[in-house]
């Protein structure tokens, strides 16, 4: 006589034979629902039990923009070329504020909900993910702050002259959110074991900004310093921006190939790593 378990359907099979490069789309795409859920929480916890709410999204960007202004143009008289200094500051803010945040939460996937992983399954990428997407819509928010700041200087100062490489700019936001991603994968897979990286990483963050075109552009970067605003792969996709929205800067394709090639490497070098952590990390968490 068979044996009645032969015969049982299950709804889910759960396994640890998955390869390293392994996403796994369709599994994540079953769990949607719960990526949703996440992002709902990330966004909700913000501004939860605050007196001016979602305000904070976008006063956050003004009065840093307006730090900018008085510390960086207005006493160490950094230009900001042919652009407006507040909307340079202002569109800067918005990207540089994207990438760091969802880099600084998604490096803290594992440490911060170890808790909830020992207790359900679920893929585990669904986390950093959310955090990716709920960031995009802070950033949206924030985007169209700068956008009515922009349509002013355009009809009534008529300062700043977009183009057409303007409509490019979902391409460069999905490379700095693939980006975000990739590099935040892989420090919360490193910070399993080694905590000490979280403090050195949050010092990163805070140094980067200043190789990154968020206080000055490119343009009027010389000399030795200007090989190290390149290398650095956000430079060329936040010159891209700004090339396209205020007409004038500096869009090199060349640096822009360097910019996907990097993120590529790194995106895949983040799920290598990922995949590989979690099958254990639970043991050292």
């Amino acid at each position: 006589m068979a044996d009645s378990r032969d015969h049982k359907q299950w709804d889910i099979t759960i396994t640890p034979g998955r390869g390293n490069l392994n996403f796994n789309v369709k599994e994540l795409w079953r769990y949607r629902d719960l990526l949703m859920m996440f992002v709902k929480k990330d966004i909700i916890t913000v501004y939860k039990q605050t007196i001016l709410g979602p305000i904070w999204f976008v006063v956050q960007p003004v009065l840093t923009s307006l730090m900018f202004l008085l510390v960086f143009n207005g006493i160490a008289k950094i230009s900001t070329g042919a652009v407006p200094a507040i909307l340079f500051y202002l569109l800067g803010n918005v990207l540089w504020s994207y990438f760091s945040e969802t880099l600084s939460t998604t490096s803290r996937t594992f440490t911060d909900n170890a808790s909830v992983f020992g207790k359900v399954y679920f893929p585990r990428l669904v986390l950093p993910l959310s955090k990716t997407v709920s960031g995009l819509v802070k950033f949206l928010i924030q985007f169209g702050l700068f956008a009515v700041f922009l349509l002013y200087y355009v009809f009534v100062e008529r300062s700043v002259t977009p183009n057409w490489y303007m409509l490019l700019a979902p391409v460069w936001l999905f490379i700095i959110v693939l980006m975000s991603l990739g590099f935040g994968i892989i420090i919360t897979s490193l910070t399993t074991k080694y905590r000490d990286l979280t403090f050195l990483i949050s010092f990163g963050i805070q140094l980067a900004m200043f190789i990154t075109p968020v206080i000055i552009p490119l343009s009027e970067v010389q000399g030795e310093k200007r090989i190290f605003f390149l290398l650095n792969p956000l430079t060329s996709l936040f010159e891209a921006f700004k090339y396209g929205f205020f007409g004038t800067g500096t869009l090199n394709w060349s640096w822009l190939i360097y910019s996907v090639v990097f993120t590529a490497v790194l995106l895949l070098s983040g799920i290598l790593i990922f995949n590989r952590v979690e099958k254990k990390f639970i043991d050292t968490v």
